[in-house]
Order: C-alpha cells, then sequence, then structure tokens
C-alpha cells in the first residue's frame, strides 16, 4: 500500500508546527534562566538577612578592650539580698525558665558572643595598654581629646614644649593607627571583615562613655569637657 504524497499545505502546517515547538523551547529554557538568576538572589538575600552585626555584643567587647588598655577595675555592685519567695512561686519562675531555654536555644545564645582574642589583637592590645602611660597625662592637661569617631587629636598643641611637639604627635598618630588596625583585626577574627566600620562605630561610642572626668571630647564639631 503506497502512501499518498504530502501535500503543499500539509507542508506547511508542518513547518508552523516545527517553528511553534522551537519558540516553545527556548521560551522555556529563558524562563528556566530567570528562575535560576532569581533562586540565586533569593539564597543570597537569606544568607545576607542571617548574618547580622551583634551590635551588643560589640559594646561589651569594647567595654571590655578598653577598660583593660585604660586599666580601669570595674566597679562592683553589691547583691541585693533576695526576699524569700512561696514554693509555688519557686515553682513557677523555675517552669518559666525552662519554657525560656526550650524556645531559645544554645546556638541562639552563642550568636551575641563576639570574638575578641586572637594574636594579633593580644598584640595590639598590649602595645595599646603600654603606650596608655604617655597619653594619661595628655588626657589630663587637654593636649589631646577624643574625636567623635574615636580616634585622637592633638587639640591644644600650643601647651606643648617645642622639644615635644613631634613626640606628641608621633605618639597620637601611633595610638590612631592601632586602634584603626584593632577595629579590623576584631572584624577579621570574627570572620566578616565587613564589620570593621561597625565595630569602629561602636568603638566611638564606647571611648567617649570610658573617657575619665577631666579629659575633653568632640561633640558636634566643638570640644567639651567631660
Amino acid at each position: 500500500m503506497k502512501l499518498a504524497p504530502s501535500t503543499a499545505g500539509e507542508e506547511v502546517i508542518s513547518c508552523a508546527f516545527l517553528n511553534y515547538c522551537v519558540a516553545s523551547v527556548n521560551k522555556l529554557e529563558t524562563v528556566m534562566r530567570k528562575i535560576s538568576v532569581l533562586s540565586a538572589l533569593l539564597l543570597t538575600a537569606c544568607v545576607t538577612i542571617n548574618i547580622y552585626f551583634p551590635a551588643a555584643a560589640a559594646e561589651k567587647a569594647a567595654d571590655e578592650i578598653i577598660k583593660d588598655i585604660q586599666d580601669v577595675a570595674p566597679q562592683q555592685v553589691e547583691p541585693k539580698p533576695k526576699a524569700s519567695l512561696p514554693d509555688w512561686q519557686l515553682s513557677m519562675y523555675q517552669l518559666l525558665d525552662t519554657a525560656i531555654n526550650a524556645v531559645v536555644s544554645p546556638a541562639q545564645a552563642d550568636e551575641a558572643d563576639l570574638a575578641i582574642d586572637s594574636p594579633e589583637i593580644r598584640q595590639l592590645r598590649a602595645t595599646m595598654t603600654s603606650r596608655f602611660a604617655g597619653l594619661q597625662p595628655l588626657y589630663a592637661a587637654g593636649i589631646i581629646g577624643i574625636q567623635a569617631d574615636g580616634l585622637l587629636a592633638v587639640r591644644d598643641v600650643e601647651s606643648v614644649a617645642l622639644k615635644d611637639r613631634n613626640q606628641v604627635t608621633k605618639r597620637v598618630a601611633a595610638e590612631n593607627a592601632d586602634r584603626q588596625s584593632l577595629y579590623q583585626a576584631i572584624a577579621n577574627a570574627n570572620g566578616h571583615p565587613e564589620w570593621a566600620v561597625q565595630i569602629k562605630s561602636t568603638f566611638a561610642g564606647r571611648w567617649l562613655s570610658n573617657a575619665q572626668p577631666g579629659w575633653w571630647y568632640q561633640s558636634s564639631g566643638s570640644w567639651k569637657q567631660k
């Protein structure tokens, strides 16, 4: 049995169907590429959201480091006597504590920590601690002050003898360089070099808060005495 030869109309329909199939495949490939890009963007967004800067832990770390450098002993707070509670209240508190611990996992609690221990950090802290003995009289005399960004500045160079001005300038420059290096070292120790800017901003506020009475600091562009 012989098949009838195809007509011109049938050939046109076959070509149109083939073109439709090719166009559909191309559209499908385009859609799949867009979905892949969108998925990558969503994954990046999720990672960015989950990696946050622990501001509270940074403030705590800054206070610890600054107090150690300036050798300021933390104030001892006398514990207040606890009033005795009935057994049923103690039981309620214990149940509440258990419920909170069940909701807040140890992994979440650990997220509040900020690593401040590395060979570079230890070296910088030791150098800054040694230098503080030479900076302290300059603070007290008002010769140097703390800028708004937490770095030091020579604010009253006229009070320095000519023979000592170069030494004071170098000491301030060395301190500022070490502070910048310390912020980056802390960021690196936590696996987030990009945190250096936020760590510097946190330290800036803590340097001012830990300044001793009589020291000068910069606020709104002008110098003030604490």
